[in-house]
């Protein structure tokens, strides 16, 4: 295909400038044979030709002169009126002829169709030296091209979110070296799923695991809802230093009947064990490690379980990026945690320090 497609196991380099951080991830995790669910990338290069063939990037850019960056209702209006000219604009037959090849080329490996999720890729996020991410949008549980094809132009729009524009000015981010690419990829039917940390965030402890996990899909971990399990590991013998087990009073399902996610109360049984198996507790912690050396850096990674996949091959990879709160510093001998491994927990760390 074009340089507007790159499909995750394509052999294409792992190119920020086309693929964005997310999708560069991608691409780099599944060529190194990580467990990364399939899907392509919607690159930069789409985005860059509909932004200039519509003749939006003028009126970007003289919208964003108007910005006040000190001024919320200043920030929230142009970004309001970005978002619906981005959204508003007529994409051209042809990119939406190879959107809806690449989509059944997707769908064809697979007995039927299945739900995706639709992620923003911006050329900025999930770098070592900025907490980019998570200012753009993410959908799940996604079925039919119609809703993709929309989901991705509103992904397109989030590049220009109030919290992503004043982000950018206030971190002299240049407006021209930016631009978005979109993830287009299997859902994960997750049984439980969290994050994992490779060093320890209450301290910077680089020879810890830290992992939180939760019942269902891990956006409810990431954005905080739940008080997830969390267990200290040690990075060397795998062995499980602390653990707290966390309440997880609700749970993202998809509803059959809809077909789309609902949150659900999980019942006091479940919430009461761990949502590990210490087989899948050491299964993710050697993961982490895996995407660690793979990048040569302390790593934030998103991980899941999925209920249709037999154990043993039902562990996937959704994202690893860069720690980007204690790897900036010099390895130094930890200071102890403040109150143990049941005192802390990373979700709200990692969602507000480095998103999602």
């Amino acid at each position: 295909m074009n340089d507007s497609i790159v499909f995750f196991d394509s052999g294409h380099a792992p190119a920020l400038e086309l693929l964005g951080g997310k999708c560069a991830s991608l691409v780099s995790m599944t060529a190194a044979g990580m467990p990364v669910p399939p899907g392509f990338a919607v690159t930069t290069a789409a985005f860059d030709r509909f932004v200039d063939g519509s003749g939006l990037r003028e009126e970007i850019r003289a919208a964003l002169a108007e910005i006040d960056p000190d001024d919320v209702a200043c920030v929230d209006r142009v970004s309001a009126r970005i978002r619906a000219a981005i959204e508003s604009r007529d994409v051209p037959e042809e990119m939406h002829g190879m959107l809806r090849d690449a989509y059944g080329t997707l769908m064809s490996r697979f007995p039927d169709e299945v739900p995706v999720a639709v992620r923003s890729s911006a050329t900025a996020e999930d770098l070592p030296d900025a907490s980019f991410a998570g200012q753009q949008d993410t959908y799940l549980w996604l079925t039919g091209y119609p809703a993709v094809r929309e989901h991705v132009r509103r992904c397109w729009a989030s590049l220009y979110t109030s919290r992503a524009i004043t982000y950018r000015l206030r971190n002299n981010i240049p407006e021209q070296d930016l631009s978005m690419a979109v993830a287009v990829q299997k859902m994960v039917n997750a049984r439980s799923s969290g994050v994992a940390m490779t060093l320890d965030p209450a301290n910077g402890d680089r020879s810890k695991i830290v992992i939180d996990a939760s019942w269902g899909v891990g956006e409810m971990v990431v954005s905080g809802q739940v008080t997830p399990d969390n267990i200290l590991l040690d990075k060397v013998m795998l062995t499980v230093v602390g653990e707290h087990l966390g309440d997880k009073h609700a749970e993202l399902v998809p509803d059959p009947r809809t077909g789309s996610l609902v949150e659900r109360e999980v019942e006091p049984a479940r919430r009461a064990v761990r949502c590990l198996t210490d087989d899948e507790l050491l299964a993710v912690a050697a993961l982490a490690k895996r995407a660690e050396k793979h990048y040569g850096c302390p790593q934030d990674v998103e991980w899941a379980l999925d209920a249709d996949l037999p154990g043993g091959e039902n562990l996937l990879l959704l994202q690893s990026r860069p720690e980007t709160v204690h790897s900036a510093a010099p390895a130094a001998p930890a200071a102890p945690r403040a109150s143990g491994p049941a005192g802390f927990s990373m979700t709200g760390l990692t969602s507000s320090l480095i998103g999602r």
